[in-house]
């Protein structure tokens, strides 16, 4: 795996207090990673230690191969959007993106065809000239995010890119955003685990300012060894379907109701085993109510939090959360 950034061992303390606590992971070249982890795990202090906002007290910390952040090599390689960043209430976004683009590197005439081909793709070109004051909480934000991709960075910071959009600016943000991948490396930051489970192909999960589990969004819900099926029953007779799909490994939890089934992912494809069990189940008279790939990243992330029993399909789950 080539990474774009590597933290090793990484410590920042304030105070008493260890924000940062031996923090260790690696981001792929081109993925969506997401950060995910409860207030004060160390998401934003994660961000800043690696975008040079503030110096770690130890530890290894490599950004694009060059190591730790610097001016002088990671000049418009890296860019960032801090939480609940805030614009200048007077400037205009496309001025504010031309100085932006600046900033980046960019001549006067790549700035602004940029600038203006941003706020096209964030539905904010008809805003151009209208003071900041003046746009919704939404639209700043979205201008927010596009100054990120000014110049081409090779690492783009997210720090809870959506946060207090409606769903309507949320989609189009989604959107935008994804239309990125593989031009860029992105960090994503966010409390809404559906948000991370639509946008990253990576997740890493901290608390206490440590890595919990990293891995990719697949590996971490199952989706290529686990189907779930929701069930309109709350008694199945589960002996009588393991008799009938010898090659299943098959558990049933009242609450929810569901039907869950572990599968050796290299004898069948997850359409032949919904066949095989959707046959078995309607020919028990049982109705489905729905039909799951793999967890929920949201259960998935309650287990290591001890919400739940791990799931016995997953290599080191049971142990206790570092």
């Amino acid at each position: 795996m080539t990474a774009a950034l590597r933290l090793d061992g990484v410590v920042k303390r304030y105070g008493r207090r260890r924000a940062l606590d031996g923090l260790a992971f690696q981001v792929p070249v081109g993925s969506i990673t997401g950060l995910v982890g409860s207030n004060g795990a160390g998401k934003t202090t994660t961000m800043a230690v690696v975008a040079g906002f503030v110096r770690p007290d130890a530890g290894i910390i490599d950004v694009l191969g060059s190591g730790a952040f610097s001016a002088a090599k990671h000049a418009g390689r890296i860019t960032v959007l801090p939480q609940d960043a805030d614009l200048p209430r007077d400037a205009r976004p496309l001025d504010l993106l031309e100085f932006y683009g600046a900033l980046q590197g960019l001549s006067s005439s790549s700035a602004r065809a940029q600038s203006t081909e941003m706020l096209e793709r964030v539905h904010l070109l008809d805003r151009s000239r209208s003071p900041v004051r003046t746009l919704s909480h939404g639209m700043r934000k979205r201008i927010a995010v596009a100054q990120c991709f000014l110049g081409e960075p090779e690492l783009v910071l997210l720090d809870e890119p959506m946060s207090g959009l409606d769903p309507r600016e949320g989609a189009a943000l989604r959107d935008f955003i994804l239309s990125r991948r593989g031009r860029q490396t992105m960090i994503i930051s966010s409390h809404n685990l559906h948000e991370i489970e639509q946008l990253c192909d990576r997740v890493i999960f901290m608390e206490r300012g440590r890595t919990v589990r990293e891995d990719t969004l697949e590996a971490l819900t199952g989706r290529t060894a686990r189907a779930r099926y929701v069930l309109d029953t709350d008694t199945v007779p589960l002996e009588k379907l393991r008799s009938a799909l010898p090659n299943l490994d098959m558990e049933f939890e009242s609450d929810p109701r569901e039907l869950i089934c572990r599968f050796d992912a290299a004898a069948r494809s997850p359409a032949q085993v919904h066949r095989a069990v959707l046959e078995a189940l309607f020919a028990a008279d049982i109705g489905v109510m729905e039909v799951h790939l793999g967890d929920r990243l949201e259960r998935e992330y309650l287990r290591h939090a001890g919400r739940f029993p791990p799931p016995r399909d997953v290599p080191g789950a049971d142990r206790p959360m570092s």
